[in-house]
């Protein structure tokens, strides 16, 4: 195990005195941390690009799902009449309403 340690200190130290090989190494710990568009950075952007892609997705399947639901309200009034007394409780002058509320 000792033998193997000394022998990576002798390949790294030859490198590590050479001035491209610094130079390299300062980039990049420059580009990984320091820069605008660091290593970090970017992984964060990557991971809020992808939530979007699902927000859009999701919203896209929404519309076509409203789109469905305006077109058969728009076709036939006694669905809209329907609607009207499901979502907003409309009703008659003669009727009574009654709200049961699940739980």
């Amino acid at each position: 195990m000792k033998k193997a340690v000394k022998t990576i200190v002798k390949l790294l130290v030859p490198l590590l005195r050479n001035r491209y090989v610094i130079a390299f190494l300062a980039f990049l710990i420059w580009i990984s941390f320091f820069d605008q568009n660091n290593l970090l950075e970017r992984h964060e952007l990557s991971q809020r690009i992808k939530e979007l892609e699902r927000q859009k997705i999701h919203y896209q399947q929404e519309i076509i799902n409203n789109k469905k639901k305006m077109e058969e309200l728009q076709s036939n009034p006694e669905n809209l009449e329907k609607f009207a007394r499901e979502q907003y409780l409309m009703k008659k002058p003669d009727e009574t309403i009654f709200v049961v509320i699940e739980e």
